[in-house]
């Protein structure tokens, strides 16, 4: 059976409707950097999606070409992520879209090494006709975070991330959202198959002790 990341850590992708803390340990992931709206129609998030699964299939099913990776087993390709913020805003403000600065990821298995990732994106190039060199190796380090399950639509976060937040003020945290800490979201519903109501997303922000 494949490696799923969804039940293999259940406590990063599976957290409850209520806020938790957690330590999120060092992972290395495929990443592509945008700005702008992600609702825009064939805009840059949309393309930068199309990178992303590009590369993760390649290397996904990479045992099925001539290229061997060290270490390798069959795995499920882990949940989509982003990382949001705005310029000169505390948190995110919904309202102000087109402002949004974001990192879109995928989570590699760790046995990837930046050989193999270097070889999945000329690779996915060439296959899918399409350039995918603004797909980046890159290793976070989350540490400290507090998460929460939200369910429904996007537009509906502020109301679970104000829950997170009284959590914090009632246990002597505080959010740590800095230029290398960012507002962070895990997508485990497939928005295209699934009613907005019953979206789950993973919602976690980097906390400090007060």
């Amino acid at each position: 059976m494949a490696f799923d990341f969804k039940k293999e850590f259940r406590e990063f992708y599976m957290p409850k409707n209520k806020p938790h803390i957690v330590d999120v340990p060092e992972a290395n992931y495929i990443a592509v950097r945008g700005h702008g709206d992600p609702n825009e129609e064939d805009g840059e998030y949309k393309q930068a999606i199309g990178i992303l699964y590009a590369v993760a299939y390649t290397l996904k099913m990479s045992y099925k070409s001539d290229y061997r990776i060290e270490g390798f087993f069959e795995y499920v390709v882990p949940p989509l992520e982003g990382f949001w913020w705005q310029d000169n805003v505390d948190g995110v403000s919904l309202s102000e879209k087109s402002a949004f600065n974001w990192i879109s990821v995928i989570r590699l298995p760790d046995f990837i090494t930046r050989k193999d990732f270097d070889w999945a994106v000329k690779t996915a190039s060439d296959k899918k006709k399409m350039d995918c060199s603004k797909a980046e190796f890159l290793t976070i380090r989350e540490g400290l975070c507090v998460q929460i399950m939200h369910i429904g639509p996007y537009d509906d976060e502020p109301a679970t991330v104000e829950l997170m937040d009284k959590y914090l003020a009632e246990n002597g945290y505080e959010n740590d959202i800095t230029d290398l800490r960012r507002h962070h979201e895990i997508y485990m519903s497939d928005a295209r198959k699934v009613s907005p109501e019953k979206w789950k997303t993973v919602i976690r922000h980097p906390i400090k002790k007060i």
